[in-house]
């Protein structure tokens, strides 16, 4: 049980080290490349954060 545990723990750490970084470019192209009815709350709050209202542009 404690395995199993640990391996879940190990690839769920694995997994998010891949993601991009919230309100990186990679992050919103890949936001604008997902079904927007599968969004969070929170993503479609950083995606009007960061990818619509962007100040460095």
């Amino acid at each position: 049980m404690k395995l199993a545990a640990l391996i879940l723990l190990a690839t769920s750490l694995l997994l998010t080290g891949c993601a991009p970084e919230v309100g990186s470019k990679k992050w919103c192209e890949q936001l604008e490349n997902k079904p927007k009815g599968d969004w969070s709350a929170n993503e479609a709050k950083d995606y009007a954060k960061h990818c619509l209202f962007r100040s460095d542009e």
